[in-house]
């Protein structure tokens, strides 16, 4: 298989080589292909998610397990219906806030949706993206589209369709190339019907955010331990035990920022017979590193919202280094902080824990 790479301008959609490349994808999408399409939040790997045929082709490209569920994105209400069939009020109102944006809301689904979408779950998680691209991408489509991470199945997520095309490249049909995606982490996963509510995976629409419009929500606490390859269907998105790995080790560091930049020295000292890297935010000042360190300018600590934009090309550079260990210090758990947090946990982890 041949992957085309599809150009677009999101500023310029009007544009013929726009409409060219959109027309093309939708086309792709509607004849069962698998096309991998720009979101705020990552690329995603996309297909008819009313189609079990194309919606099994986005897990034989990313070699996932069925028992992972996926996000199914959609361009209107009327859409929406298609594939659920009830919506709690809290929904209602967390949709007239967020949507379109980086929120998945799991809901009850209706018939249409094969099991494969939901790992045989009865909850379908949804999304409307605010991405201009993504987002016509679907509407000229004119059908939901099922996409997780264009990315190997527990590889970094992608940022750029460079990123898309080092995994997925002859796996795929086509990627719609519109640049790197400005939120740089997935989307937050609710369950709105449960109360407290519960959030499955943070995102960009941060919890206090969530507090705000529809009251008290919780974070998912599994009551079991979770295991690398589990005998059943994870209950949401995005709860994996491990996932946004690098190849290399990753070594996380905590504490407050005063004295953060000696925790890291000492990290990186510690690694023996590796090659370190770190990922180092501006206002993290470390005492002089070896040469051999390589370092990769990671955002303001100040401004946690350009860390989750560049943490997963910072781990995709560092990796592309031949980094075979990477340091890596942890934000405060607040705002989007927390799910920058829970990728780091999830990266880091082995995959013998459990």
């Amino acid at each position: 298989m041949k992957t085309l790479r599809l150009a677009v301008d999101a500023n310029h959609l009007d544009s013929a080589e726009a409409r060219d490349a959109i027309s093309r994808a939708a086309e792709l999408l509607r004849a069962g292909g698998t096309v991998a399409l720009p979101t705020e939040t990552v690329y995603g790997l996309g297909a008819n998610a009313l189609d079990l045929k194309a919606v099994e082709k986005i897990f034989i490209a990313k070699q996932r397990p069925a028992w992972d569920p996926v996000i199914v994105h959609v361009s209107g209400e009327e859409m929406l219906a298609t594939l659920v069939m009830e919506m709690p009020e809290s929904a209602r109102a967390l949709m007239k806030a967020f949507w379109p944006g980086p929120l998945t809301l799991l809901l009850p689904r209706s018939a249409a949706v094969p099991d494969i979408v939901t790992a045989g779950r009865p909850l379908v998680g949804v999304r409307m993206p605010a991405h201009p691209v993504a987002f016509e991408l679907i509407r000229r489509a004119g059908v939901p589209v099922a996409a997780p991470s264009a990315n190997a199945f527990g590889h970094i997520s992608p940022t750029t369709a460079a990123h898309v095309l080092e995994d997925l490249d002859g796996r795929i049909d086509a990627v719609l190339d519109a640049g790197p995606t400005p939120h740089g982490v997935e989307s937050t996963v609710l369950d709105p019907g449960r109360k407290p509510m519960v959030v499955y995976r943070p995102g960009a629409v941060t919890l206090e955010q969530i507090r705000a419009i529809a009251g008290e929500v919780d974070v998912f606490q599994s009551d079991r331990p979770l295991s690398p390859a589990p005998d059943e269907a994870l209950p949401s998105p995005g709860v994996g035990l491990r996932h946004y790995a690098p190849r290399a080790r990753l070594v996380l560091v905590g504490g407050a920022l005063e004295g953060l930049g000696e925790l890291i020295w000492e990290a990186a000292r510690q690694i023996q017979d590796q090659r370190v890297g770190i990922l180092l935010p501006e206002g993290v000042e470390c005492p002089p590193l070896p040469k051999s360190v390589r370092i990769y300018r990671w955002g303001r600590w100040s401004a946690p919202e350009e860390m989750a934009r560049e943490l997963y090309a910072g781990l995709r550079q560092l990796d592309a280094m031949q980094c075979t260990a990477i340091v890596c210090p942890m934000p405060p758990a607040k705002g989007i902080g927390a799910a920058i947090r829970d990728r780091l946990i999830k990266a880091a982890r082995s995959d013998e824990e459990n």
